[in-house]
């Protein structure tokens, strides 16, 4: 069996690193769905460095926050230089909007540039009913 070249730094890389804070401000409306596209996103492989480019798209539907569209756009900005795979950035990015937004459900979609002729979609959901959907 040959050495792996992926360790378990590189798979918890970015995990935890700090981002900044996505603000809120109270909803107005109830029982409606937002959809955020953000066609520039940004990150780097831990491993290799290269840069992943992809459109995050995020879909929620609003309790009693809803997300402010600046502090969301800073926070996906800070991607640009970290070192995270890229299911672990569609995973943390789900966790921080439900941390910070506490919505009745959200889901998150990384649609990334083809890499070597190898295209990746990933998409996490989290609802108040079912908490965490693989």
């Amino acid at each position: 069996m040959s050495k792996r070249e992926y360790t378990l730094d590189h798979a918890r890389a970015g995990v935890e690193a700090p981002l900044p804070a996505i603000e809120v401000w109270e909803n107005q409306y109830p029982g409606y769905e937002i959809e955020i596209r953000m066609p520039e996103f940004t990150s780097v492989c831990p491993k290799t460095g290269l840069p992943d480019h992809g459109v995050i798209t995020l879909n929620y539907v609003p309790a009693k926050w809803c997300l402010e569209l600046k502090s969301l756009k800073l926070y996906m900005l800070a991607y640009r230089n970290l070192g995270i795979f890229q299911e672990n950035a569609v995973n943390r990015f789900l966790a921080d909007v439900v941390r910070a937004a506490r919505p009745v459900s959200a889901t998150v979609t990384g649609e990334f540039t083809p890499r070597g002729g190898v295209f990746t979609k990933i998409t996490a959901s989290w609802s108040r009913k079912r908490g965490r959907r693989a």
